[in-house]
């Protein structure tokens, strides 16, 4: 793997490495972005955030919030994958969109990126709200991926209050026992706005997405969808897509 360019920014270490037409983007050692435009699925946690979108037909999944944008790995995916009328992405570090635009192309895509405190600006939205969102608010700590935002019962409200009803909500955890552990699992009052949950994983991380759907579904559903579409059935015959999806209550 070489490394592209790398620079340290008011005490935060950023690299952009590539491995052939793959590019990742690392902050102190953590990956925030992985992306190759000639294999739309990467193989890792990424994909795991956008494939609960085939639960739904194309035109239920119109409006796309996307929180932590990081080099643009889930824009870019969404852009070849779905064609939404919005993707709205979210992300507060300068240096991430700098280096997205630069080295992930997203300075050509057709969504709305706004450099932003996803907390703040989520708290303030009062416009229409989202058919997914997709939470990846990550940062680091000792060189590990710790969530930005802890899933707690004010943040689980903030999400749902900004998603429309009968809509998807994927969140990343860095592990099962966050998910699990998480107000939007353990608190009761949100089961009535999410009949169907459900934790994804992939064999290559200690990751675990959790998969909220405003409608009830089973995850037999998902692969037959999946197996319709061109490029996703793909990329499981090469087994680019790996993942394991079990429910959750």
């Amino acid at each position: 793997m070489a490394i592209l360019w790398q620079k340290t920014i008011r005490g935060q270490h950023y690299e952009i490495r590539s491995a052939g037409r793959t590019r990742r983007l690392y902050t102190n050692g953590v990956c925030h972005s992985e992306f190759n435009p000639f294999h739309i699925f990467s193989g890792s946690i990424w994909d795991l955030l956008i494939l609960p979108a085939w639960f739904y037909s194309a035109s239920d999944i119109r409006r796309i919030l996307v929180l932590g944008v990081g080099g643009g790995s889930n824009v870019l995916q969404l852009e070849h994958l779905l064609e939404p009328e919005l993707i709205l992405g979210i992300e507060r570090d300068p240096v991430h969109l700098r280096l997205a635009r630069k080295f992930f192309d997203i300075e050509n895509s057709c969504s709305e990126i706004i450099e932003v405190d996803a907390r703040g600006w989520l708290a303030n939205y009062n416009g229409e709200p989202f058919d997914m969102i997709i939470d990846d608010l990550f940062m680091d700590c000792g060189n590990e991926p710790v969530r930005a935002v802890k899933v707690n019962r004010e943040w689980s409200q903030l999400l749902i209050r900004n998603l429309k009803k009968g809509g998807l909500l994927t969140i990343n955890f860095a592990s099962g026992e966050e998910l699990t552990a998480s107000a939007i699992v353990r608190q009761s009052r949100f089961h009535h706005r999410f009949p169907s949950m459900f934790r994804m994983t992939t064999p290559l991380l200690d990751n675990n997405v959790g998969v909220f759907i405003g409608r009830q579904v089973n995850s037999r559903y998902l692969r037959e969808r999946l197996r319709r579409h061109p490029v996703a059935e793909r990329a499981i015959a090469n087994r680019r897509i790996r993942y394991r999806i079990n429910q959750l209550v």
